[in-house]
């Protein structure tokens, strides 16, 4: 092959030589015919340019502005749709990354300063901002069963008649690497896949919204659900210290500030004390508990299992191996009576009931898995002896396909957006996250949310949490703000409320309308 190159290059000088040789020789009206024939052909190469040129630029989108109604609450409400990149620049206007974003405005409002302004994000970290956007807070919804539950493909989209969009402006936000959003190059991404990096890069997203779109004087909020929560919470310091701007609320769907509250590792005995009230949900939905605990109301149930919790089976676990005898007898009944477990298996765990473990082992006799992100979904259990959970029955097909779907044909088909950029719904692309800046030990946002509120007394902060999360569990919330260190003074601030449902517990109907008249009262206030 390489002899074969060199002969093709050897056969093509004789022809330039002789090409010369023809130039020479015929007159000049031969010489501008071939000028002709040159000047074509560079025209259409610069052509082809133009196109290739165009192509590239196309990947992203400059905003683009959209007019629509939607009924909320019965009232016809216009809005304006604006979906596209925003640039976010270094001081010398070098370009550093394009963030994709989803705004709603309500039309023929005259003075901006009195309208709510509302930034939302999802999680993961890698997720895109989709769940909050289609789910529960935009104009536009998937449609779901009543129990949460997907509807066979072709999936549709529907009007939200519970969408907050009467009560807030909304924009959603995809942070680098996710939906449509990536940094300037692509090699220089992972600059922004890590707690401080990422909050930084969102901070100057909002920073850019504000003054591009002319919003500093509006009531400003934040919404984040999951690993949104954490990154609300440290933006909520973060916008305040480096901008002074102070927002009026902040909304946590499913919290998680503290890491430790999370991780089952060894020598960390706080998880198996905050999971348990959400065991004791799980299996009471499920009914296995025994009879005369199957027939209170779950609110109840859960005020005795906190109070179980926080009191005799912590101090089991602050006890160790020391617990013995009796003692350690009296704790496998009680957490066999909670949770639906048999005593052998509680013994087999040493009281420490890990949740991947539970989520495969509360319905094996039914060959079933729980979902760990809403345990109120079963799964067929393939593999009947494993001891971790094989898949997540209440993520994939739950919501997975149905989301990913109609996001995908909302933005193009009538949101007019022009890219050929897949659309990151929760991508791997932003992994390893770096959690470089707190080695050694957890993270934990609860100092820059502390801080936030102590700095800026009138910031209200709710916090929405599901009875079957088993993902961020509601004990795991309420111990994690009941050590937010702060005066009586503040305490009022804070707000909890609780939805039948898990993780994402606006995909149940129910809970899709409470969330809504819980909003009224948040923004209202």
């Amino acid at each position: 092959m390489r002899s074969t190159k060199k002969n093709l290059l050897s056969d093509l000088r004789p022809i330039s030589i002789n090409l010369n040789t023809v130039i020479m020789k015929y007159s000049s009206k031969f010489v501008m015919l071939l000028c002709i024939c040159l000047s074509a052909c560079f025209s259409s190469f610069a052509a082809d340019s133009t196109k290739a040129s165009s192509a590239v630029t196309s990947v992203f989108q400059t905003p683009v502005v959209t007019k629509h109604e939607v009924t909320i609450g019965g009232a016809r409400i216009s809005y304006e749709a604006t979906a596209g990149h925003l640039t976010l620049l270094k001081e010398d206007g070098t370009e550093r990354a394009k963030i994709f974003f989803v705004a709603y405005t309500k039309t023929g409002v005259s003075d901006a300063s009195s309208r709510p302004l509302t930034f939302s994000f999802n999680g993961g970290p890698g997720s895109s901002s989709v769940w909050l956007h289609l789910g529960v807070l935009g104009p536009r919804r998937v449609q779901l069963n009543e129990d949460g539950t997907s509807m066979p493909p072709p999936y549709k989209l529907i009007d939200n008649d519970q969408s907050w969009l009467d009560m807030t402006d909304m924009v959603f936000i995809d942070p680098v690497s996710t939906g449509f959003s990536r940094a300037a190059e692509e090699k220089n991404a992972k600059e922004y896949h890590g707690y401080q990096q990422d909050v930084e890069s969102v901070g100057e997203f909002i920073r850019r919204y504000m003054t591009e779109y002319k919003r500093w004087s509006s009531p400003k909020y934040l919404i984040g659900e999951s690993y949104g929560t954490t990154r609300a919470s440290a933006l909520s310091d973060h916008l305040q210290s480096r901008f002074g701007m102070y927002l009026n609320g902040i909304i946590l769907v499913s919290a998680v500030l503290n890491f430790q509250t999370l991780d089952f590792a060894q020598g960390n005995d706080l998880p198996a004390n905050l999971f348990l009230p959400s065991y004791a949900a799980t299996a009471w939905y499920h009914k296995k508990l025994p009879p005369e605990l199957q027939a209170r109301q779950l609110a109840d149930l859960l005020t005795e299992v906190r109070a179980y919790a926080s009191r005799e089976y912590a101090t089991a676990l602050m006890q160790g191996d020391a617990l013995q005898g009796s003692e350690r007898a009296a704790v496998v009944d009680k957490l066999a009576r909670y949770t639906g477990l048999s005593k052998e298996y509680i013994e087999r765990t040493n009281l420490r009931i890990v949740i991947y473990k539970f989520c495969q082992e509360l319905l094996r006799d039914r060959k079933q898995v729980i979902g760990r992100f809403d345990s109120r979904y079963t799964g067929e259990a393939v593999e009947g002896t494993g001891e971790y959970m094989e898949r997540d029955p209440s993520y994939s097909p739950a919501v997975y396909g149905s989301f990913s779907t109609l996001i995908n044909d909302y933005l193009t088909r009538e949101l007019n957006v022009k890219t050929t950029l897949p659309y990151e719904v929760l991508t791997g692309r932003v992994h390893p996250w770096d959690y470089s800046n707190v080695q050694n030990e957890y993270l934990n946002v609860v100092p820059r949310l502390q801080n936030a509120m102590l700095q800026n007394p009138d910031l209200k902060v709710w916090v929405a949490n599901g009875y079957y999360d088993l993902a961020t569990p509601f004990f795991a919330s309420e111990y994690t703000f009941d050590h937010l260190g702060l005066p009586s003074s503040l305490r009022k601030n804070l707000t909890m409320t609780y939805y039948p449902a898990g993780h994402m517990m606006y995909l149940l109907k129910e809970s899709l309308i409470q969330l809504r008249t819980d909003a009224k009262k948040f923004f209202g206030g």
